[in-house]
């Protein structure tokens, strides 16, 4: 549907980067007679400072390549070939929404299964139009649980929601922990306000299995044993409260559970921690105490460490040390995993959850139960035509092997919007080209700051492409939806996103956005959000003891899960497979984003992984070898690197490759599971034993 506001010819155009990273940079992309030549980062924006990631610089290249789509298709050969034949608009929406009808008349709606997630963070392209469309079938609702769910539930059952330390107050702290994340990959914009804390005096710390790029550049780097974050936390607890370095003042005024909280971590003495995390007791005693003295410690974590069985109560955990030293009261101290709740756009009038009956919803990560253990598996009808936007399962989801066995029915009926061929859309029937973010309007919210961003198209779809919202117009009208909601335009949703009367929104209007681009929410400045304590839980202070998870079944304190697969849990299953693999993004990629950008995938080069010498002699393993990652679920083949900066037991196997640029057609999800986190319904991508041998 048309917007009334003309492209820019030439000239300058401010964006927003889509993709699923916390720092939402802020871009400009110069135009030149209708085409983009050159997209950077807003120099004026206090975060992004005038500069992006490896990857989003390659965006322009991304935008016009070689292999982007450009019209619909329609699959001819058998599926997982990729075999298509292009077709008009009219006709794949016609036939789509044939297809569509055929499976609710039969099946009924829930046999529908939408499937999307983070491929842009937009919440136009993202979660607007879209879930008008579904909800107003009656499909199943997708739990979009792959990423984040589990950090978030620990952050709120202890501090009320998923809010934290100010990115732009990290300058003033006074020790940095960067817990779990590798912040030059994962969060490259939050890396000058740690330099600024460096340049005052403050201690850089990095905990972490592997000695990634950002422990590289840290003043320590701290290999815990993976999955066990919870236990050092506690080991801290203890030496915070036997050396009285707790502040007495914030626990009483602020905290529930003290006490309690005493008491469970009485138990985790430094050599129980040691045991737990393979992490010697006077660096455990030493990085308490360090904590302890400060007076604003800044820890980052991030959502690697939550991709355990006790995920969600491992952020849970140290979310709940600087409520004992009191940190919280000082800008730039505390924790951070996001800022996103922070925001409150719309998100009732664009979803209009309203027009849906009641549904089944079923968890994104067990999409291999859903597609091939119908009923035991999800429960309700079976699952007879799959909807996937925003996101390529076929590389990215759990359990790829039983992923792949859905796909492969032939009485799935498969859409996928894409803007390129990926893995998933192989299995397509149909492939619908979808529009880049130069090319759409959209409006975000960032999980690393607090700007809301507007995106302004900078350029005229390439080819027949349409943006997300576009596409589910039409496909509601082929289908005879005539409801009201689908008639808004981009512009519309917009405003109706910007709608609302919450105080932290005050003053993010259309207008200012399309001024400035960005704008700052209605925050101090500088923002400290729980100094005078004010959590967002019932009781109004930190929980350090959960009356809410109490209720649900879990321990109402801080604890320990260890791992499924783990020696506490499955000592015979860890014998078998006695290596814990971790497949994080390679630097060049965002999971399964930029894969196919010639020159990132050249940076890359091919599939590795990266193994210890005292795992790797035994098993007669040198740098350049060719292995084989394995277990129960299923192989993939890399070459190894062997180095000293991993932990003993631990291989990295950076990731999310399209199979189809692997050696071997496979990839790390072939080895992961379906099992969910502790709370939140999260992935356990990390809690995965492997062996690996020459191949």
């Amino acid at each position: 549907m048309a917007t009334t506001l003309p492209l820019i010819q030439d000239g300058t155009v401010r964006g927003a980067c889509p993709h699923d990273c916390p720092d939402t940079c802020a871009i400009i992309t110069t135009v030149e007679h209708g085409r983009a030549v050159r997209i950077q980062g807003d120099p004026d924006h206090p975060v992004t400072q005038g500069f992006l990631c490896a990857k989003v610089n390659r965006y322009i290249e991304r935008t016009y390549h070689h292999d982007r789509l450009t019209h619909p298709l329609r699959r001819v050969g058998p599926k997982g070939r990729g075999q298509f034949e292009p077709v008009s608009w009219d006709e794949a929406l016609a036939d789509i929404a044939k297809r569509l009808a055929e499976v609710i008349s039969t099946h009924g709606a829930e046999a529908i299964l939408p499937y999307s997630y983070a491929g842009t963070m937009g919440y136009l392209q993202g979660e607007s139009m879209d879930r008008r469309f579904f909800h107003t079938l009656g499909a199943s609702r997708l739990d979009r649980t792959i990423c984040s769910t589990a950090g978030a539930a620990g952050m709120r059952m202890t501090v009320g929601a998923n809010i934290g330390a100010d990115t732009e107050s990290v300058g003033d702290a006074d020790l940095i922990l960067l817990w779990g994340t590798n912040t030059l990959t994962a969060n490259p914009h939050l890396w000058p306000f740690v330099l600024q804390a460096r340049e005052k005096g403050a201690p850089v710390i990095c905990i972490d299995p592997i000695r990634t790029r950002t422990a590289r550049q840290c003043d320590e780097w701290i290999g815990i044993r993976p999955g066990t974050d919870a236990a050092l936390a506690l080991g801290m607890m203890h030496v915070l409260f036997a050396e009285n370095l707790q502040d007495d003042d914030f626990l009483a005024r602020h905290t529930i559970g003290a006490d309690q909280l005493r008491s469970r971590a009485a138990e985790w003495t430094v050599e129980r921690a040691s045991a737990t995390t393979g992490i010697a007791a006077g660096v455990i005693e030493a990085l308490a105490r360090r904590y302890g003295r400060a007076k604003n410690a800044f820890i980052r974590v991030n959502y690697g460490l939550q991709r355990h069985a006790g995920g969600g109560m491992a952020v849970r955990t140290i979310a709940c040390l600087p409520a004992i030293t009191g940190h919280w009261r000082h800008a730039g101290g505390g924790v951070q995993l996001s800022t996103s709740k922070n925001f409150s756009y719309n998100v009732t009038a664009l979803h209009r959850a309203d027009a849906s009956p009641p549904v089944r919803t079923i968890n994104m990560i067990r999409l291999g139960d859903a597609l091939t253990l119908p009923h035991a598996g999800v429960g309700g009808p079976p699952v007879k035509a799959l909807v996937v936007y925003n996101s390529n399962p076929g590389a990215v989801a759990p359990d790829l092997n039983a992923v792949r066995r859905g796909l492969a029915r032939e009485d799935l009926f498969t859409v996928v919007l894409e803007h390129f061929q990926t893995d998933t859309a192989d299995w397509a029937d149909y492939v619908l080209p979808a529009t880049t973010q130069l090319e759409h309007w959209d409006v975000h919210l960032a999980y690393g700051h607090h700007y809301a961003t507007l995106n302004r198209p900078a350029i005229a779809p390439i080819g027949q492409a349409l943006p997300n919202t576009e596409i589910f117009r039409r496909l509601a009208h082929a289908m005879g939806l005539s409801q009201p909601w689908f008639e808004d335009d981009d512009l519309s949703l917009i405003r109706q996103a910007l709608d609302t009367d919450q105080p932290k929104m005050r003053g993010v209007t259309f207008e200012r956005l399309m001024e400035h681009g960005w704008v700052r929410l209605n925050l101090p400045r500088p923002y400290a959000p729980f100094s005078n304590g004010e959590f967002l839980t019932p009781s109004g202070k930190c929980e350090l003891y959960s009356e809410r998870m109490a209720q649900m079944g879990l321990d109402p304190l801080p604890a320990y899960i260890p791992p499924y697969e783990s020696p506490e849990r499955d000592a015979a299953l860890v014998a078998q497979w006695p290596l814990t693999l971790i497949s994080s993004p390679a630097h060049q990629f965002l999971n399964s984003s930029f894969v196919n950008v010639d020159s990132l995938r050249r940076g890359v080069g091919q599939p590795e992984c990266i193994i210890h010498p005292d795992d790797a002699a035994p098993r007669g393993i040198r740098t350049g070898d060719e292995v084989e990652i394995r277990n129960g679920r299923g192989a993939f083949t890399v070459t190894a690197r062997v180095e000293d900066g991993i932990r003993r037991g631990v291989v990295w196997a950076p990731s999310v490759w399209w199979t189809k640029f692997s050696r071997d057609g496979r990839n790390a999800n072939q080895t992961t599971s379906q099992r969910e986190t502790d709370m939140g319904g999260g992935a356990t991508f990390y809690d995965n034993q492997v062996e690996v041998a020459l191949a």
